[in-house]
């Protein structure tokens, strides 16, 4: 028996064609699948740590290659900016104090990064030098005896503004509390009956849970990219309805 087969058109143009035909869809199915790993690692970020990550969670950026024209063999990159975060949170990590040091200073949400003015260290409303140096802080240990509250006392400042709201400064170093949530006064109140407020927890050390999966982002994004290359290659040269 004998098969015969007979080539219609120019195969060298149908070569070319299919080719052109194969970059485009290398590229569509890089860039889609790129984006969709950066999306989900974005995902990963704020479903671990809520609305106040957006800014680690937007620090996750792409990039495919080549960056103008077409290719078989393009590339995509996904990576952060804050890649000591991401790190530490995939791989729970252990963290402990450095220089000789015995405890990690820990602000609390009255001492927390980016307080009302943004000053002092990394934005903190007192940083632990000046805890030191203000001669006013003491300690109160935890129940567990695994470390302590670092606080200062606090007193009530004088009222100004419209409002005439009840000011709490702690330490004669900064103002605490400075938001208009609903109950602010009596919360105020409370606080001045206390007498003083945590700014820092200090403990030796630290073990962050494990909230991130980078790894596994990127091997899902691999087992998909062969369909999606496929399922582009069929639109791209015409062998099935877009």
């Amino acid at each position: 028996m004998r098969l015969a087969a007979t080539v219609l058109g120019d195969l060298r143009r149908q070569l070319a064609a299919e080719v052109r035909a194969g970059e485009r869809a290398a590229m569509q199915a890089i860039r889609a699948e790129t984006e969709q790993v950066k999306q989900e690692l974005r995902r990963q970020v704020t479903g671990a740590f809520g609305g106040n990550a957006r800014g680690i969670a937007h620090a996750w950026r792409s990039q495919v290659f080549p960056r103008s024209g077409q290719s078989l063999r393009p590339a995509g990159l996904v990576w952060t900016k804050v890649p000591n975060v991401i790190d530490a949170f995939e791989r729970g990590a252990l963290i402990r104090a450095k220089g000789g040091r015995k405890f990690l200073a820990i602000p609390t949400g009255f001492n927390a990064a980016r307080g009302r003015r943004g000053r002092g260290e990394k934005g903190l409303r007192v940083t632990p030098a000046q805890m030191v140096t203000s001669g006013q802080g003491f300690l109160r240990p935890f129940r567990s005896g695994r470390g302590f509250v670092w606080c200062l006392p606090l007193r009530q400042g004088e009222q100004t503004g419209p409002r005439r709201r009840t000011r709490l400064i702690a330490g004669g170093l900064a103002e605490i509390g400075t938001g208009n949530r609903e109950g602010r006064e009596a919360w105020a109140r409370g606080m001045l009956q206390r007498g003083m407020v945590p700014m820092f927890l200090l403990l030796p050390q630290v073990e962050l849970a494990k909230r991130l999966d980078v790894k596994g982002a990127a091997e899902r994004g691999l087992r998909r990219l062969s369909g999606r290359f496929v399922a582009a290659w069929e639109r791209e040269s015409g062998r099935q309805a877009p």
